[in-house]
């Protein structure tokens, strides 16, 4: 499960379909609608807010936006709830850190979308999020391909 911090419009189509499903089931969680993935380190930052729902609702509203500026037809009749009062503070060090992954996943599958982003250095995080200082999370799993 990767939420990226990242605006969704560096994802190539694979990663912002992928980025809808998995936020999707993350929604399911933070629900207590499944009993998988209940702990990944990614829904710490959700689950620390006092609505989680709405949180991860503004998410998938940000992806939808994203899917209707491209034409494409997320159903957004599956978002829980869309408000939430706020941004999240995410850091500077964790967008940078997801940037590198990002960039590496599209050299290996989307090499026109890499070849478009690959001048920018620091990306512009998703609406929901704030960004303060600090390095990469605790939490984080991934290591970046170089």
């Amino acid at each position: 499960m990767r939420l990226w911090t990242v605006h969704p419009k560096y994802l190539d189509a694979k990663g912002l379909v992928a980025a809808w499903r998995e936020a999707l089931l993350a929604q399911k969680v933070l629900a207590g609608l499944t009993r998988g993935y209940t702990r990944h380190p990614q829904l710490e930052r959700f689950r620390a807010h006092p609505d989680p729902i709405g949180a991860i609702g503004a998410y998938l509203d940000g992806l939808h936006g994203e899917a209707l500026r491209r034409g494409y037809a997320f159903d957004d009749s599956k978002i829980a709830r869309r408000q939430y009062p706020g941004r999240i503070a995410e850091t500077r060090g964790q967008l940078l850190h997801e940037w590198a992954h990002l960039a590496g996943k599209l050299r290996a599958r989307s090499p026109g979308v890499a070849r478009r982003w690959r001048g920018t250095r620091v990306p512009g995080a998703h609406p929901l999020f704030r960004i303060c200082a600090g390095g990469a999370r605790p939490w984080e799993k991934s290591r970046p391909k170089k």
